[in-house]
């Protein structure tokens, strides 16, 4: 028996420039990408009300109308995963994802990511209007960074909570080891990012990309080669940081996509933490601040620094 599914998706900063089709089938897990694209030569799927090509490059609040009919169930498994919960009301929760996990499915990768723990703790209790595999889900982060992400529970939080991401009133800020040794040991990169124009897995600093800032200051040097840096956004766009600290000739340490050196330390790739969210809860119309300490990843590869110091 066929199911319908009707769904409406604003496109965000993180998923602006991506083609349509592979933007869908990053939503739709379970649909292939030819079936997507027969979905969208038929009309079932729309751009801002107008019939688009599948090839069509999404741009920030894009309205993506979906109206079709599968015999898939795209329901995506509750599972037992332990969570790290370090802020908690009745309208949303605040996690510290571990390195090593998606944040939600992919068209590859289907289970023990965030959102399936999420869906066992909850009871299926999250916000769903941000499409099936990514109920709950404000904000994300990559695989191999750590730390702290909003989750809403309902509907009324999830646009109160993404209100205040695109207001850029939500303060987010990273640990991050770099190479290399800064002149300024405090200053802005303000750079256009997009993505890079041969290898769609990447982005890259270009003319034509989104504005993006960030700022960034030193903490501690090691041997003239490394540096701990702590890091404040002011923008939120895919691949920020390691764009940035690459394009500065800065990457960061056991980040292999963007060049970064490789530390004789076992790690899951870059030495990344979001590790303090300061934000309006929807529950009280409070703000609240939310901060942890180093993760085991930046904990060894410091450890290891100082110790050849």
């Amino acid at each position: 028996m066929s199911k319908r599914i009707i769904e409406n998706y604003i496109i965000d900063n993180e998923d602006s420039g991506l083609r349509a089709d592979i933007f869908l089938s990053n939503i739709f897990a379970d649909l292939s990408r030819s079936y997507i694209q027969k979905q969208i030569k038929s009309g079932c799927i729309l751009v801002n009300d107008v019939q688009i090509k599948p090839s069509q490059i999404l741009k920030t609040d894009d309205l993506i109308s979906i109206d079709i009919n599968t015999d898939l169930d795209l329901q995506i498994p509750a599972q037992n995963i332990p969570l790290d919960i370090k802020y908690e009301d009745e309208q949303m929760l605040v996690v510290n994802k571990p390195s090593g996990m998606l944040t939600h499915p992919t068209s590859v990768e289907k289970m023990d990511t965030l959102v399936n723990a999420l869906l066992y703790y909850t009871n299926g209790q999250l916000a769903d209007c941000n499409g099936i595999n990514r109920p709950g889900i404000v904000h994300r982060l990559d695989r191999n960074t750590s730390g702290l992400l909003m989750i809403a529970k309902t509907n009324y939080a999830y646009e109160y909570l993404k209100n205040q991401v695109q207001q850029r009133t939500i303060e987010k800020k990273y640990y991050a080891i770099v190479s290399g040794m800064f002149e300024n040991k405090s200053a802005t990169i303000s750079a256009n990012i997009g993505r890079h124009p041969s290898k769609p897995e990447k982005m890259a600093v270009i003319e034509n990309g989104k504005p993006s800032v960030t700022h960034y200051r030193v903490l501690e040097e090691f041997n003239n080669k490394y540096s701990l840096i702590d890091i404040n956004l002011e923008t939120g766009r895919t691949h920020q940081i390691r764009v940035h600290m690459s394009y500065t000739g800065h990457p960061i340490i056991n980040d292999t996509l963007y060049g970064g050196t490789v530390l004789p330390v076992k790690t899951n790739e870059q030495a990344l933490q979001a590790y303090s969210i300061t934000f309006v809860s929807p529950a009280d119309n409070k703000q609240k601040h939310i901060e942890i300490g180093f993760d085991n990843d930046i904990i060894k590869a410091l450890n290891y620094l100082r110790c050849t110091k």
